[in-house]
């Protein structure tokens, strides 16, 4: 099975004859339709390689901004086998728990004024639900430990500029998902500060 044939040290993603690349679009809590298209690509490959074949073994790159750089993460984070954390078909029960905590909804007659205030002033979301949640799942686990190669756009509102992180880069996940979760990023120095080395793959 192609899954098996991946477990080894991560290869550019210019590597043999073409180039398999699968971009996860953003949309908050929307991410659970992605989610429910991929759970149905999984149970597809399996049908041909096997029960243990995951989509982040048929793709050299997978990318992702926002929700869809928090989907990049849970398809792609290794657990204690050096397999995907999560299975595709997981991504659709980890939405319905845990979306409204990661994108909380503001009910107020206000709604949309704050909604404008924050979209001018800082990120939507807070992120630390989220935070927490993927401290837990992912403690130190950094970029260069996906399964795959991964490429996580944000922007950093600091610099006003685009911000794009990689598996060849030392981010710890936790702060790439935070990051593109809140479509804010510090400027690459404060990060550099913080990182240590690391990339938590936390995509908040």
């Amino acid at each position: 099975p192609l899954w098996k044939k991946k477990i080894s040290p991560l290869r550019p993603p210019t590597h043999g004859n073409f180039i398999t690349v699968l971009s996860i679009d953003g949309g908050g809590i929307r991410g659970i339709i992605p989610g429910i298209i991929l759970s149905f690509l999984d149970s597809e490959l399996q049908k041909i390689d096997g029960p243990e074949a995951r989509v982040a073994d048929y793709f050299d790159v997978i990318a992702g901004t926002s929700t869809g750089g928090l989907l990049t993460t849970m398809l792609t984070a290794p657990n204690e086998n050096k397999r995907p954390m999560y299975a595709a078909k997981d991504i659709k029960a980890f939405y319905f728990d845990n979306g409204p905590k990661i994108f909380p909804q503001d009910r107020s007659p206000f709604a949309q004024a704050t909604k404008l205030i924050k979209a001018i002033t800082g990120p939507k979301y807070d992120g630390k639900y989220l935070h927490s949640l993927l401290k837990e799942k992912l403690g130190n686990t950094q970029l260069r430990h996906t399964l795959t190669n991964v490429v996580i756009p944000t922007f950093d509102i600091k610099q006003l500029q685009p911000a794009i992180f990689s598996s060849y880069e030392v981010f710890k996940l936790i702060q790439v998902s935070k990051a593109t979760l809140k479509r804010e990023v510090l400027s690459r120095h404060l990060i550099t500060v913080e990182m240590r080395c690391e990339t938590q793959l936390m995509l908040i």
